[in-house]
């Protein structure tokens, strides 16, 4: 019974309007499958390569992507029908449709773009912690005599870090230091906090 009210529906349609919903159908499932697919992690566009790539390039503006086509593809066909349903002339249908679905492209580029610039790469930076102030967690002792340890608040986060001092007192646990410079790129220089 349903399958034949489809026909009768189906043949009820000019063939304009049923390429139309050629292209909603399928492109409304992709997109939803899509859509449930992010939401739950399992993106299946990065083509399964890891990447070790250093720099600060980022992703770049990316148009022409599977998801941004299947969005392209879902909005040319609704506004496409919903223009037919409104009578409006056939050129002016897939003028507007094909508009409808380049915005709706590059919006979900720039969503994507956005998102991608919202990611940290963890990597510490040594010398943001010149200037900051941290404690000493293994006693440091004078003139580079050793090497202690502070824990130091940076990026966000708190790290204990290998330390030195060039003061010509030691630097016992818990004494508040400063950070003054970066040794051999992962030693830490500290001075006894003057307030």
């Amino acid at each position: 019974m349903v399958l034949l009210d489809f026909s009768s529906w189906w043949a009820g349609k000019a063939s304009f309007e049923q390429v139309y919903w050629l292209i909603a159908i399928p492109s409304s499932l992709a997109l939803l499958v899509t859509l449930v697919m992010t939401f739950l992690g399992g993106d299946f566009e990065d083509g399964g390569v890891d990447e070790d790539i250093s720099g600060d390039d980022g992703a770049g503006f990316q148009f022409f992507t599977l998801k941004n086509l299947i969005g392209f593809f879902t909005f040319f066909a609704w506004s496409g029908l919903a223009c037919i349903k409104g009578n409006i002339s056939v050129p002016i249908t897939i003028m507007i449709s094909t508009f409808c679905g380049l915005v709706m492209m590059t919006l979900m580029a720039g969503i994507f773009y956005f998102m991608s610039k919202l990611t940290d790469d963890g990597t510490l930076k040594m010398t943001n912690a010149i200037n900051r102030i941290g404690e000493i967690y293994l006693p440091v002792m004078a003139n580079r005599g050793n090497i202690g340890k502070i824990q130091i608040n940076i990026q966000d986060s708190v790290r204990t870090l290998q330390a030195m001092t060039d003061d010509d007192e030691d630097l016992p646990f818990g004494s508040v230091v400063t950070v003054t410079e970066v040794i051999n790129g992962n030693i830490l220089l500290v001075t006894k906090f003057k307030k």
